[in-house]
């Protein structure tokens, strides 16, 4: 699989302990854009987002996303503080937990991870002793929760909407938003998934735009509209400025936008596969008696569904 890599750099004038230094890795599959933000003083790292490999024609699974982001932490010496998610995606496999299996980092996601857990555990029918309460995590992050990457603050905003479980991670002036904000000429994420809630999306949006305008902003998603190349970083001042689904709008006009926006999407084609494997923070089912792993598709679960 072909990944874009783009790093942004440093700049003189800021300060490096509030400016960690941020490299993207572009999955073209998914459109999904993970993360590595690393502490240029300490070399301590948080991996956000990381994508496990799956081709939905052949089930197979691979780790290329995962060992490419590797193999920017081992060339640059860096060493893996913490690895991230912002929510249980949708859109392709948590590879949380191949990477902890190979650094021993710790894996965290957001407090609220327990009500996704609750309704996907529904919808599958799992078996009772499928926990929902977060363990398959090493930490809960509650919203406005502080702690350190190296010499770097980092604080969570809770940000629900597009699920009940987002969270934004912020280190410095970088803000992690997932998928709230696209880049500006792409406007805003769905809310229509299970627990999903579009004026909730608009309250975490003005969240995210209260920060200081010179925010770097890192979003989850990019599906490079008219064909332009991936994207995924803009400031708070360029999306008040210039976001399709934001300017111009209240919470009323927004909510309506994105609702019938919402009511033209499909739904999206790995999603079935992928929550079982995500609110188990990225593990795999377990193999079966003959060796093989299986994946549990509910049928006829969305026949009722709004997607197109």
């Amino acid at each position: 699989m072909n990944q874009d890599i783009a790093d942004t750099p440093l700049h003189a004038d800021h300060n490096v302990a509030t400016r960690p230094r941020v490299q993207a890795f572009f999955d073209p599959r998914t459109y999904s854009v993970q993360y590595v933000v690393s502490d240029p003083a300490t070399h301590l790292c948080a991996i956000i987002d990381p994508v496990l490999d799956y081709d939905e024609k052949s089930g197979s699974t691979a780790t290329t996303s995962a060992d490419a982001i590797l193999h920017y932490v081992r060339t640059n010496g860096l060493t893996v503080a913490w690895i991230l998610d912002t929510h249980p995606h949708a859109d392709h496999f948590s590879a949380a937990s191949y990477l902890k299996e190979l650094t021993g980092a710790p894996t965290g996601i957001g407090e609220h991870v327990v009500g996704v857990q609750r309704i996907w555990k529904n919808l599958y029918n799992f078996p009772d002793d499928f926990p929902t309460d977060g363990s398959q995590w090493d930490h809960l992050f509650a919203d406005g929760e502080r702690f350190r990457l190296g010499e770097i603050e980092g604080h969570v905003m809770f940000s629900p909407g597009h699920t009940l479980a987002s969270i934004t991670y912020v280190f410095g002036d970088a803000a992690f938003i997932h998928d709230t904000l696209f880049m500006p000429d792409s406007g805003t994420a769905r809310a229509d998934f299970p627990g999903g809630d579009a004026h909730a999306l608009w309250r975490s949006l003005q969240s995210i735009l209260a920060l200081p305008d010179q925010t770097r902003l890192y979003t989850g998603h990019d599906y490079q509209p008219g064909g332009r190349a991936p994207a995924w970083e803009s400031t708070v001042a360029q999306q008040k400025a210039q976001n399709a689904h934001i300017c111009g709008q209240d919470e009323t006009s927004f909510t309506k936008l994105r609702t019938q926006r919402d009511r033209t999407l499909p739904i999206p084609k790995l999603m079935l596969a992928a929550l079982q494997v995500n609110i188990a923070g990225g593990r795999l089912p377990e193999a079966e008696s003959n060796g093989r792993r299986y994946l549990k598709i509910p049928l006829d679960a969305f026949e009722n569904a709004v997607w197109g």
